[in-house]
């Protein structure tokens, strides 16, 4: 059994967002070395940053605080789908790889977004 202390370790999103960002690391090992601190850093830690805002938004005091992080998150996954797009356009990976992490970008960002949206204003 695991132990969490954290709320956000219970989070399914925050979980799929460290898969994820593992996913994004295995291939990028593969990049060339002349993309070591250009493309490779890059789409790192744009798929990192995904779970840190998750985590860090869970630490807020309030759900619109929590809200922006998300959206940060989301901002996150686009820039990571920018990325494999140049990833594949420089042949760095195959269209199957690409394809496969496209669809794992896309569900995350929805579920993402349904967190976010089932979380209330503090305004209302």
């Amino acid at each position: 059994m695991e132990i969490t202390h954290f709320k956000f370790e219970r989070l399914q999103v925050w979980n799929q967002a460290m898969d994820y960002g593992e996913r994004i690391h295995q291939i990028s090992v593969d990049f060339p070395p002349n993309e070591l601190y250009s493309l490779q850093t890059h789409i790192t830690k744009a798929a990192d940053k995904i779970a840190f805002h998750i985590s860090e938004g869970m630490a807020e005091e309030t759900n619109d605080d929590f809200r922006k992080y998300l959206g940060n998150s989301m901002r996150s996954i686009s820039e990571v789908v920018c990325c494999l797009h140049k990833a594949q356009r420089r042949n760095y990976i195959s269209q199957e790889i690409f394809s496969e992490l496209y669809t794992e970008s896309y569900l995350l960002l929805n579920h993402t977004k349904a967190l976010k949206k089932s979380l209330k204003s503090n305004r209302n």
